[in-house]
């Protein structure tokens, strides 16, 4: 079905590899529009809560965008591509309402930085590197990472990153609020399991009406404390809700219908 990714799915976890290992999973035209596809079938799957993202072997997670595609386009095709691009996957994966973990397993530079930064959080292993080189190659990041990073890192961070092109090890991505953990790479996919086990036990409602509550705080011109009391109240007509307090009254676990 795809030519550039693996789909694996164990109860309700689905895992996205990115699986161009010659190329260090390089993000090219054709691999960015299946992502696309495999997200928006994932979350539309009632049966899968979580997904995790993650590249093939054990160098990179995405080495950056494949820059053979686009070296001689014109100011409105660089536009055009920056445009679709955040539209098809990056704005795509933040905005899902299905939680995304990005298991950073190498290398996540470039494209692939802004694709980690997308996903609700992160994990790294040990040899991981990251870095946003855009102006090294006369342009900048285009697929949100001028906008996510500083949001993450802080300004100053997100600054020195950006105009020095360099990268930073796991432990500074640690230190920096990059990534929440750190682990060697054998650990790293039982660790997002084990993430992801523990999202599972919880409203996949709830945690689809927080990831918009939270992400409505960054949006230029919208109150995040109005979209948390919108989605708070929303949450009072869900089954969940019903389930999740009768639960809790009854000192018993949960068992969330997901509605």
């Amino acid at each position: 079905m795809y030519t550039n990714i693996l789909i694996s799915k164990q109860n309700s976890i689905t895992t996205i590899t990115i699986n161009r290992p010659s190329k260090l999973n390089a993000l090219n035209k054709e691999t960015i529009e299946e992502l696309h596809e495999a997200f928006k079938a994932s979350d539309n799957d009632t049966s899968t809560t979580v997904i995790i993202l993650t590249g093939s072997g054990e160098k990179a997670f995405v080495a950056g965008a494949d820059i053979s595609e686009f070296a001689n386009f014109s100011v409105d095709q660089g536009g055009q591509l920056a445009a679709k691009g955040q539209q098809l996957l990056f704005d795509f994966i933040a905005n899902l309402s299905t939680p995304v973990i990005a298991a950073i397993n190498g290398f996540a530079l470039g494209g692939g930085l802004e694709l980690a930064m997308a996903a609700h959080f992160r994990i790294a292993s040990t040899n991981a590197k990251m870095g946003l080189p855009e102006v090294s190659l006369g342009v900048i990041p285009g697929y949100g990472g001028t906008q996510r990073l500083p949001q993450l890192v802080g300004k100053g961070r997100a600054m020195e990153m950006i105009m020095t092109a360099g990268m930073i090890d796991a432990d500074q991505a640690l230190s920096y609020g990059l990534v929440n953990h750190v682990v060697n790479q054998a650990a790293l996919l039982p660790l997002a399991e084990k993430l992801a086990s523990k999202i599972i036990n919880n409203s996949s409602i709830a945690i689809g009406s927080a990831i918009k509550a939270i992400n409505a705080g960054y949006e230029d011109g919208v109150n995040g404390y109005l979209t948390e009391i919108t989605e708070f109240g929303n949450c009072f007509g869900t089954e969940d809700f019903k389930e999740g307090t009768t639960a809790f009254l009854e000192k018993r676990k949960a068992d969330f219908p997901g509605k």
